[in-house]
C-alpha cells in the first residue's frame, strides 16, 4: 500500500462504513469512488442522528431514524470518515 486511496481500493464491491457531516452514518457496497472521495454505494443504510433539548426539563433527546437506500451517490465533501471491512486471517 503506497497511498491512502490503495485501502479504499481494496474495499470495492465490499461492504463499508462512511461517516458524513451533520451526523449522517452510512453503510453499504462499494462500487466507485474518485480521488475527491465522491463514491456510489448501493445496498445503503442510512442512520441519522438528531440531538434535542428538552425545553422542560433540559434533558438532551437523542434520536436516530435509519432508512434503506437501493443506491446512493456520497459527495466526498461531506465524508468525515471511511472504513473499510474487518478482514481477519
Amino acid at each position: 500500500m503506497e497511498e491512502p486511496l490503495d485501502l479504499i481500493k481494496l474495499s470495492l464491491s465490499e461492504r463499508i462504513y462512511v461517516k458524513c457531516r451533520n451526523s449522517r452514518e452510512l453503510r453499504g457496497k462499494l462500487h466507485a469512488y474518485d480521488n475527491h472521495l465522491n463514491m456510489v454505494l448501493s445496498e445503503v443504510e442510512e442512520t441519522i442522528t438528531a440531538t434535542e433539548e428538552d425545553e422542560e426539563t433540559g434533558e438532551e433527546i437523542v434520536s436516530k431514524r435509519v432508512r434503506n437506500v437501493g443506491m446512493l451517490f456520497v459527495r466526498g465533501d461531506i465524508v468525515v470518515l471511511v472504513s473499510p471491512p474487518l478482514r481477519v486471517g
